[in-house]
């Protein structure tokens, strides 16, 4: 239980943003008061927002130049500080390092109040993937200098906190993922979906999901579409859902026929993935890919580029990993899983036995026992 305990959330994310790391911070703290705690959380503003909303503080802010459905705000240092003075919370918990993130970072510092932060967003492979290797040692110092302010960095995956504490970051502690296990389950397949999205009884639905955007490796999944179209023509249906500033690329370069939903939540989205035979996770950027455990607990085969946060989801059997740059191998696996029915439906039954150890209530027991700790 979390009785007593106060938690002043800092995070430059929030719903009703769509993506992982607005998700995972809405279920948190929606644990945290399900469980007798108490949370406030500091955010940017957003046009979206429900005005009627409660336990959330919105500073203001204005849209990402790189993505309009981010929003960056300055660091209101001297708003932050009044803010939990006035709460006085028993941890301050710093998600980004951003606007929101530091004004939090340094009114928790300057008050005294114990501090924690996680690690969402590899900052160094964006650089690595935008060209931009020469910046990858500055960020690490700055990371360094943000993280280890705080007692704890809280860290989605194993592989990811070794790589923080091999760059120096210390107290670099396992805060992992689950899934809604209700919500994605093959019981939500969708014979009148599938042909919505043209995928007919002969054919095999291959699915993209979550944000289309360069450093998603995109492009990978679009040329292996390509090669497995051409190598079996007529058999295979894409389809995205999702958003972002890629999408004009990835229409213009999806095999003939693609589908693109747009962002999907609820039901819908529940739909997509059970209605789905296939998956494709191209990206090696992400500390975590709720997408994955959201394929793996509808039942679906994931093929997915190799990166060490990807392989600790995917177990063998359960999935299959290819090289991150390796479009004629992810391809021809598409092409053997679309001709071997049999193997592809054992491999999406392995997925869904292997999701059922990714639950949210031991996920966020643990959380609040180390913030305790921390207490």
């Amino acid at each position: 239980m979390a009785s007593g305990i106060r938690i002043a959330l800092f995070t430059d994310t929030f719903v009703p943003q769509v993506n992982g790391v607005a998700r995972t911070l809405d279920r948190f703290a929606d644990a945290l008061r399900s469980r007798g705690g108490d949370v406030r959380v500091f955010t940017t503003s957003d046009p979206q927002s429900d005005a009627r909303e409660t336990g959330v503080t919105r500073f203001p802010s204005i849209p990402f130049w790189g993505d309009p459905h981010l929003r960056m705000a300055p660091v209101f240092t001297a708003r932050a500080r009044r803010a939990l003075e006035a709460y006085a919370p028993s941890v301050a918990f710093v998600a980004t390092p951003f606007g929101i993130g530091l004004a939090g970072r340094s009114a928790a510092l300057a008050l005294g109040i114990p501090l924690v932060t996680s690690y969402h967003t590899h900052f160094a492979a964006y650089a690595r993937y935008y060209g931009l290797k020469l910046v990858e040692p500055f960020s690490w110092g700055a990371l360094r200098w943000f993280h280890n302010a705080g007692l704890r960095t809280y860290c989605p995956t194993r592989t990811v906190a070794r790589e923080l504490a091999a760059h120096g970051i210390a107290n670099a502690t396992l805060w992992s993922r689950g899934v809604e296990h209700a919500r994605f389950h093959p019981g939500h397949r969708s014979r009148a979906l599938r042909h919505a999205l043209g995928a007919g009884d002969d054919r095999v639905l291959v699915v993209y999901v979550g944000r289309i955007s360069r450093e998603k490796n995109i492009d990978l999944a679009l040329r292996a579409m390509r090669i497995a179209n051409r190598t079996l023509p007529g058999r295979f249906t894409f389809a995205f859902a999702g958003d972002g500033p890629y999408m004009k690329r990835a229409r213009a370069t999806a095999p003939a026929g693609t589908a693109f939903t747009g962002r999907l939540g609820g039901v819908p989205l529940s739909e997509f993935y059970a209605s789905a035979d296939l998956m494709l996770f191209p990206s090696t950027t992400d500390t975590f890919g709720n997408v994955l455990l959201e394929a793996l607990a509808s039942g679906v085969a994931v093929i997915a580029a190799q990166s060490g946060p990807t392989a600790e989801i995917i177990a063998p059997g359960t999935g299959t990993l290819v090289a991150a740059d390796d479009a004629d191998a992810m391809a021809a696996e598409m092409v053997a899983l679309a001709l071997d029915g049999g193997r592809r439906r054992g491999i999406g039954a392995a997925a869904l036995r292997a999701a059922a150890s990714f639950n949210w209530d031991a996920v966020f027991d643990r959380l609040i026992e180390d913030l305790r700790a921390v207490v």
